[in-house]
């Protein structure tokens, strides 16, 4: 079989230093279950990476003028990667919120300790978490309505506490919580 970069890489894929096994443990992205939708027995509930994919398809979509795209879509994709080694913990798990955020640092930064740009990885998801950036507080937004819409997606009955939930956290983006009428 014919290599695609002939018989080497080129620099730039040698200078990458990432490794194979990073990568296969952030896949384990694509068959970790939503703990949310597992607990309120939904048939085939999403998994986190298909989560993790509506939020950056509603950044592309929705950003607005004065926000940078690329950076919303930067913390979109980053935002629930610690979840590849922590599980996908929600308020009705026994872990505080600070057991859940320093859980989550601590696997994310050691995820990432051994990319070239492991450290701008680490500060886009702290940025995430601590939602004072207008892109960040656009982000977490999203977070909220992707699970609104993923709720009305599945038909919603049985599931109002999640669109509930995703319209309490929309309050301060009324164009955003108008997509869940």
């Amino acid at each position: 079989m014919r290599s695609l970069f002939g018989a080497a890489a080129p620099p730039f894929i040698k200078s990458m230093n990432f490794t194979k096994d990073f990568l296969l443990e952030l896949y384990q992205l694509k068959a970790l279950p939503r703990t949310g939708w597992v607990r309120a027995q939904v048939s085939n509930p999403e998994t986190v990476a298909s989560h993790s994919f509506g939020v950056a398809c509603l950044a592309l979509l929705l950003c607005p003028p004065g926000l940078s795209r690329e950076r919303a879509l930067q913390l979109a994709l980053v935002h629930d990667w610690a979840e590849a080694r922590v599980g996908d913990i929600t308020p009705h798990d026994p872990v505080t919120p600070r057991e859940k955020h320093e859980r989550e640092c601590g696997a994310l930064r050691q995820m990432v300790a051994s990319l070239p740009q492991g450290e701008a990885l680490f500060d886009l998801f702290m940025e995430y978490e601590a939602g004072e950036t207008a892109e960040a507080k656009f982000v977490r937004a999203l977070d909220k309505l992707d699970m609104g819409l993923q709720a009305q997606a599945y038909g919603g009955a049985g599931l109002e506490e999640f669109t509930a939930s995703a319209k309490a956290a929309l309050g301060g983006f009324p164009d955003l919580l108008s997509l869940l009428s």
